[in-house]
């Protein structure tokens, strides 16, 4: 590749560059290098603007070494337009010299990534033998949800709902059909059912409002919470953040801007020394991770750049390797 020319990774180029397996370890080694105070990850910056809104989020992992920015625009209103709520791309840098090595497609990228996120933390908080999921968004997210949950735990019955029935319906016959879910039924269901007796639950909507309450989740389950990343809304009551072993990505970012944890905390059912842990150091064996079978866990995520910036570096590095995407020339 000459100086100046840039790579171009899609969705697809990304999936068949970095599967989910892999994902889950290069996530796992971004987040001990965030806890452990060795990645630069400034605060998300958000810029309104009419009809939605776009963040900007940097991260620099020089352990990895990785270096990059996502850009994530996010308008509610363009389904109506035939395009996505959430679009996005990434830019991966040489962390040497700065230049651009290319750009990856960000909506695929937040999906693996975020995926990614939930399967380490299913596998350092679900009890062992959990095999019942419910999953709650049946979008993009959810898809990537539910295979990294299935990537660390033998699960045997997966209970989707939605707003939406025949979404929730569409997406039960989609997952049935994948070859990671070895099996599972898949069925759509209407939420207390759904919940009830669960021991993998995800949260990975867009509504403002709770879509789980701490009073239907059984004992010993475990919670991945990620559709909620602005202090307004949450996925999650209080209820069920007061009952829980809350761990978080990133004590900063969720005390700036995790609405299931900060509306707890007016609520005064939680408090921010409550955090029992960040995942990374869970990762790191520095905080244990889940601690008795009966005990509620709840891996609460707004989202880190850290995870794109090193998704994306391993994604760049091995479509370099094997002449994948496409080249532009910039200069």
């Amino acid at each position: 590749m000459a100086v100046g020319d840039l790579r171009l990774l899609t969705g697809g180029d990304l999936r068949r560059l970095v599967p989910m397996a892999d994902a889950i370890g290069i996530v796992e080694r971004a987040y001990v290098e965030l806890s452990a105070g060795r990645a630069t990850v400034p605060l998300r910056t958000h810029l309104e603007a009419e009809g939605g809104s776009a963040l900007y989020m940097p991260a620099y992992l020089p352990a990895l070494p990785a270096l990059g920015a996502k850009v994530v625009s996010v308008f509610p209103g363009n389904p109506t337009r035939g395009l996505p709520t959430i679009t996005a791309v990434a830019l991966i840098q040489d962390p040497r010299t700065g230049a651009p090595l290319g750009l990856i497609e960000g909506a695929s990228l937040t999906a693996l990534r975020t995926g990614a996120a939930s399967g380490l933390a299913t596998r350092l908080l679900a009890r062992e033998d959990a095999h019942i999921c419910a999953l709650f968004g049946a979008g993009a997210q959810g898809r990537t949800q539910l295979e990294a949950v299935c990537a660390v735990r033998e699960i045997t019955q997966v209970r989707v709902v939605d707003r939406d029935p025949e979404k929730a319906a569409t997406f039960a016959r989609w997952a049935g059909g994948q070859p990671w879910i070895a099996g599972a039924t898949v069925v759509a269901a209407p939420p207390l059912l759904a919940v009830r007796g669960a021991d993998v639950i995800i949260t990975a909507t867009t509504s403002s409002t709770p879509v789980v309450a701490g009073g239907d989740v059984a004992e010993g389950a475990h919670v991945n919470a990620i559709g909620a990343f602005t202090p307004q809304t949450r996925e999650v009551d209080g209820a069920l953040v007061e009952r829980a072993t809350v761990v978080v990505d990133s004590r900063t970012a969720c005390l700036a801007e995790a609405g299931d944890l900060l509306l707890a905390i007016g609520e005064g059912r939680f408090a921010p020394e409550r955090i029992h842990a960040e995942i990374g150091e869970i990762a790191a064996g520095v905080r244990p991770g889940r601690r008795t079978p009966s005990e509620i866990t709840l891996f609460k995520s707004v989202g880190t750049a850290a995870l794109d910036v090193a998704v994306g570096s391993a994604a760049l590095a091995r479509a370099a390797a094997r002449g994948a995407g496409q080249i532009a020339g910039i200069l």
